[in-house]
């Protein structure tokens, strides 16, 4: 049996801000049990909620010498869905009401992650076989591994994989300023750490690791390019023999529209007209107009210029005055955009509804109760959202991008396939354009759309088949 461990800065159901939580809790789930024992590192922050800290049980605690002192590493233990967690315990650190704070702080915060995490192991009798390391916040541990503990017999044979969620985030600070790195030989803190003139704990894994993969095999060619790359585009060319793609899925169990608690009707494939009801519903619960022909738009995203809300912003008063469509929003982010959809709202509040701030309760009812859903990302290394719309049957209009373009399947009218609609370059106009397309679909061709539904729905993204591949890759590797 193979000994995996997972080190992240955020995990569900214990703590999560985005979709690497989502991975981190799902994956672990779904590798084939008899042959992997998978093991989770999480930090021990104070602000995962009370009712999860009370679950963990002390393990131990002991001192480790790092630059600032002696540190305190307390280790907690729990589990979730059958999966073995630990967490690092330092409030010095890990204090606070968010992960993630000034990236000064985070720097150093997740430097001393990395080392805990690695010091922990012979404290718990656990030597994994390979360390698969999620984002720059554990880009380090690949560089201490090799730094510190290539000599002792314990450490030698573990290897490392580095998934990169977004390479947009790097880790970036000052050299001299990192308090936990002070001591790496200069070779490696003026090395492989160092883009730019600055520290780069992503750079650091990813040239440190002994496999690479992105969330998408589209997104690991675009990090390749200069457009996608962030500044390290050479680098990903440089590593390109040791990095591939996998794209991650959802987990099946907690989104199925035939148990799904949220939705007013319970549906599959061979009962998919009973969506309608949840689209009457969601109508009546956010306030739109109860209109069986409106094409209601859903989005369950950051409302930032990633996300293309600058293309929505640009075109949604012409898509107002000319198609009979309803939108509806639940997110939060840059104040430009927050405000926008506040004014939309109130401009047309039987047509636009905007939920700023987040609701799985309105989550789930977006995905079952609306007919298309909107992702025009500038760039999306994965994207889950897309996924979790098809399996309710809400069909997607994406740009093509990473893993949008990976697993939406454009529609074809003449040979009757595809499982959604996408348009390629970043233009209002473009989008604009694909969803006049899709709404004319929906309105003169309804069987057509409602035959794209049953493929969306039949489409299998679960993390099974990803697991798979995951599995291929650590069997490789060890």
């Amino acid at each position: 049996m193979k000994k995996i461990l997972f080190a992240a800065s955020e995990g569900n159901p214990f703590i999560k801000t985005g979709g690497l939580a989502d991975v981190v809790g799902a994956l672990p789930k779904y590798l084939e049990k008899e042959k992997f024992d998978v093991r989770v590192f999480l930090p021990k922050y104070l602000c995962i909620p009370e009712g999860y800290r009370q679950k963990m049980k002390y393990v131990t605690e002991f001192h480790a010498d790092m630059p600032r002192e002696k540190e305190y590493i307390g280790i907690y233990e729990a589990k979730a869905e059958g999966i073995h967690y630990y967490f690092i315990d330092n409030e010095y650190y890990f204090a606070g009401d968010s992960p993630y704070h000034q990236i000064f702080e985070d720097v150093n915060k997740f430097a001393f992650f990395c080392r805990a995490v690695l010091a922990s192991l012979p404290e718990l009798g656990f030597c994994p076989d390979i360390i698969h390391c999620h984002d720059w916040q554990t880009g380090l541990i690949p560089v201490f591994l090799d730094a510190f503990y290539r000599e002792h017999e314990f450490y030698r044979k573990i290897k490392t994989v580095m998934t990169i969620h977004n390479q947009k985030f790097q880790g970036r600070w000052r050299i001299d300023d990192i308090e936990n790195c002070r001591d790496l030989p200069a070779n490696y803190r003026y090395g492989a750490m160092e883009a730019y003139g600055e520290t780069n704990f992503l750079k650091a894994g990813i040239l440190y690791a002994d496999r690479v993969n992105a969330v998408s095999e589209t997104y690991a060619k675009e990090i390749q390019g200069q457009t996608g790359g962030e500044g390290l585009d050479g680098v990903m060319r440089e590593v390109s023999n040791k990095l591939s793609g996998i794209v991650n899925g959802i987990d099946n169990t907690e989104y199925d529209p035939m148990t799904d608690p949220q939705l007013a009707a319970h549906f599959d494939v061979k009962t998919i007209g009973r969506k309608k009801k949840n689209k009457e519903v969601l109508q009546s619960t956010l306030g739109l107009r109860r209109d069986k022909s409106a094409m209601v738009i859903g989005m369950v995203s950051r409302m930032t210029q990633q996300k293309g809300f600058d293309l929505v912003r640009e075109v949604l008063e012409e898509m107002m005055n000319t198609l009979n469509v309803q939108v509806a929003v639940l997110g939060t982010g840059e104040e430009q955009f927050q405000d926008f959809f506040r004014h939309f709202d109130w401009k047309y509040p039987d047509r636009i509804s905007a939920t700023i701030g987040y609701s799985e309760e309105t989550a789930h009812l977006i995905y079952g109760g609306a007919d298309a859903f909107l992702m025009p990302s500038q760039f999306e290394p994965c994207g889950l959202s897309q996924l979790i719309s098809m399996r309710y049957g809400t069909i997607p209009i994406v740009r093509e991008t990473g893993g949008l373009k990976d697993t939406v399947e454009p529609y074809n009218e003449i040979w009757h396939t595809g499982n959604g609609f996408s348009f390629a370059n970043y233009n209002a106009r473009e989008m604009l354009m694909i969803v006049r397309y899709a709404y004319d679909v929906f309105c003169n061709h309804p069987k057509e759309w409602g035959a794209m539904m049953k493929r969306c729905m039949n489409a299998d993204h679960s993390w099974q088949n990803s697991a798979r591949k995951y599995e291929k890759m650590y069997l490789e590797l060890v």
